[in-house]
């Protein structure tokens, strides 16, 4: 088959949209199907097919969408807080009209990666090249915390940017011929929430491609953990949605009645200053280490004895997947599908979102208790063997594959 990985987000990237593309690509070519992968570019000046070479500027297409969306023909895009509409409505157009440059006609299966591409593939592809709808997270409810943490935008509750993406979620959910979601509590948020028929979306797990996991293992670090320290590690972009600032809030804690741990915070992000100067104001300088961007991450989780996933919305994270499988215990908050992917108590512990007195006592009783602490990390272990198989989740990916080409001959 030949395939067509779309998203409205950036490629290449750090983030797990990049990550899910780049794996299915990898294995679905190695039995021999063809794979592009259709994206905006890290600039956001263009939509390209990163493997092709393929891309057209949106400065050919904003003059076009300019004098077709202005603010006679289009005067809700051009008020006040609703810029926001603006910015992603044409955005979205320019995907449309991208794709349809490069032409859509040869692909047997388009598979896109959000709600964005979703929608925008759907009006511009052939009618008989079918669309599997891949969802990694919950766009409206992330815009939903966004504006209710930043009042000064001025958007409230049922103004029409919230209207919109909440509108925007259903829309893509229901513009294509099967939906997937990585767990239950999306396809419930898509269902009760957003109005898609249940029997629209299908739940799969994520696969995590354990041999390259381990062949990255066997690379090393040049970072050595400290001698009677233990590790606690959070690996994560430094961006706000990722609660990292809940674990320096509880480590302030911690520290007051302890100091056998350092923390490794790995990754970058527009919070970065503002993390460092709170590890500061805490006086944790020389016990929370910020390593930045790094390649060596498998092997910076073998050498730590803690995984923290303390974020405010995510879905199925990789991060938890791979401390899972380097024999981690993952504590990691409520927020989202986490619940799913750790057994409380077993696996891993949870905490509620945003509670870092929670995350403090865990901490705590995990360095306190080594044989708990190394259990729940065996056990989390052979629950990451059994469940984060890329092998099956690719066999169920060509079974959808297959289901949807078929209904579409």
């Amino acid at each position: 088959m030949k395939i067509l990985l779309a998203t409205y987000w950036l490629i290449p990237h750090v983030g797990g949209v990049w990550k899910f593309m780049s794996q299915i690509k990898e294995h679905l070519e190695a039995m021999g199907h063809e794979v592009d992968l259709l994206g905006n570019s890290p600039d956001y000046k263009k939509f390209h097919i990163v493997n092709r070479g393929l891309e057209l500027s949106k400065d050919k297409l904003l003059p076009l969408l300019d004098s077709k969306l202005d603010a006679a023909k289009s005067p809700l895009l051009h008020l006040g807080p609703h810029e926001i509409i603006r910015q992603y409505e044409i955005d979205r157009y320019c995907m449309e009209l991208s794709a349809a440059y490069f032409g859509l006609d040869g692909y047997d299966v388009i598979h896109t990666q959000d709600v964005f591409a979703a929608r925008a593939i759907s009006r511009v592809k052939p009618k008989r090249v079918p669309l599997v709808a891949h969802l990694h997270g919950s766009v409206a409810l992330e815009m939903m915390n966004h504006f209710g943490m930043n009042s000064e935008l001025g958007v409230i509750e049922n103004s029409p940017p919230w209207r919109y993406f909440n509108s925007i979620e259903h829309y893509g959910a229901t513009s294509s011929n099967i939906t997937i979601t990585a767990n239950q509590w999306q396809k419930n948020m898509l269902v009760h929430r957003h109005g898609v028929p249940e029997h629209q979306v299908a739940v799969f797990q994520y696969g995590l491609d354990a041999t390259s996991f381990w062949n990255k293992t066997s690379l090393g670090t040049p970072i050595q953990r400290p001698p009677g320290k233990k590790v606690i590690i959070f690996p994560a972009r430094l961006v706000f949605v990722k609660g990292i600032n809940i674990l320096i809030s509880a480590l302030a804690f911690l520290k007051q009645i302890r100091q056998d741990w350092v923390c490794w915070i790995v990754g970058d992000g527009d919070k970065q200053e503002e993390l460092q100067q709170q590890v500061l104001d805490a006086s944790l300088q020389q016990d929370v280490l910020f390593l930045g961007r790094r390649d060596d991450i498998p092997a910076l989780l073998l050498q730590s004895d803690i995984f923290v996933h303390s974020c405010l919305q995510d879905n199925q994270p990789f991060s938890v997947m791979e401390a899972q499988l380097a024999g981690l215990p993952a504590l990691v908050s409520s927020a989202g599908g986490l619940p799913e992917m750790v057994e409380h108590g077993k696996t891993g512990l949870i905490s509620p979102v945003g509670d870092p007195v929670t995350l403090f006592h865990q901490i705590h009783h995990l360095l306190e208790h080594d044989e708990y602490r190394k259990r729940l990390g065996e056990n989390a272990k052979s629950w990451a063997v059994q469940h984060w198989s890329m092998e099956l989740m690719i066999n169920r990916l060509l079974q959808v594959y297959s289901a949807v080409v078929s209904h579409s001959v």
